[in-house]
């Protein structure tokens, strides 16, 4: 895999590594409280809502809508090329994600504009879910 630039890389933990396999597959995993039913992103060890260790992964639809952005035009590090725009996706089963849109212009972007999840091979290992206009909306 060629890249022309190297932008810093996730680095999957063992509470992490399902949802970073997922993306290298393809699918977007996130966890889910056995107890509560509630989603937590980001991974972790016990649920946020009701304190149970019952946290299990399951597949999301990978469908959402912006629920907010912001368009970065000085980035934080020359590996990134700007503008780009930062959102927070929320999904269909109501949980939220901090992610990139791509394949869409900046001023093209809008509060409520359907999304869906679209995997970028960064590495090897690493493919990051970022989300780009949905095509069937």
């Amino acid at each position: 895999m060629t890249r022309a630039k190297t932008i810093p890389l996730p680095r999957p933990t063992a509470l992490s590594r399902p949802h970073w396999d997922g993306c290298r597959e393809g699918v977007l995993r996130v966890q889910r409280c056995d107890a509560c039913g509630s989603y937590e992103f980001i991974p972790q060890a016990v649920c946020t809502k009701c304190q149970a260790d019952e946290l299990g992964w399951v597949e999301s639809s990978g469908r959402g809508s912006v629920y907010s952005h912001t368009t970065v035009h000085r980035p934080p590090r020359p590996e990134f090329d700007a503008p780009y725009v930062v959102a927070i996706v929320e999904l269909e089963e109501g949980w939220h994600m901090l992610t990139n849109l791509v394949d869409c212009a900046p001023e093209d972007v809008a509060i409520g504009l359907p999304v869906e999840v679209d995997f970028r091979a960064v590495s090897d290992e690493i493919s990051l879910p970022c989300f780009r206009p949905r095509r069937n909306a």
